[in-house]
């Protein structure tokens, strides 16, 4: 049984843990997904809902009606993951075709604490940061481009570990379905 104090630590918490409610708030995290795409729906457009439906009939070898509506799930998870390690591979491949580190944009907070500090006077900007040039030899160089691109890289593997999960769902549940039938 719950102790008064604990039911009201629980309730302060839950207020605390619900995520944006101005509406600044909800746009911005709306907008997270933008950042490279991973997040909105793989069949937006007509070519990748035929590229999907191609796949499921090659899944199902084509079978009956029943193993195609199956085999969609499975086909849509293995596009989206083809897509999500193509957006790692071009981002390693921007690395190390540009030299540099990935681009990312400061978010809005970031932006709007450093204007305060600097109309404050208050934050004082290092003078030019060296970035290393990128190795010569193949190796180090791959190596060199993996360790800068590796903070947006981890980003992309949580939507791949989401697609993963995804496509070994529709797997056994593909599977079950051919049983059946």
């Amino acid at each position: 049984m719950a102790s008064e104090r604990q039911i009201g630590a629980n309730r302060r918490n839950a207020r605390r843990s619900t995520g944006p409610r101005s509406p600044a708030g909800r746009n911005r995290s709306r907008g997270n997904s933008y950042r490279h795409g991973l997040a909105a729906a793989l069949t937006s457009n007509a070519q990748r809902f035929k590229d999907i439906e191609r796949l499921a009939r090659q899944i199902s070898g084509g079978a009956a009606v029943g193993a195609l509506e199956c085999a969609l799930p499975v086909a849509r998870a293995e596009l989206e993951l083809a897509q999500i390690r193509r957006a790692k591979l071009a981002l390693i491949s921007r690395v190390m075709a540009f030299s540099g580190w990935p681009v990312t944009l400061p978010s809005p907070a970031e932006i709007k604490r450093h204007l305060k500090g600097l109309l404050g006077g208050e934050i004082i900007f290092p003078k030019r940061l060296k970035i290393p040039a990128m190795p010569t030899t193949e190796p180090e160089r791959s190596a060199e481009a993996i360790r800068r691109a590796l903070p947006e890289l981890m980003k992309l593997d949580r939507y791949e570990r989401r697609a993963a999960a995804r496509r070994a769902r529709a797997l056994r549940t593909f599977l079950d379905c051919r049983k059946a039938n």
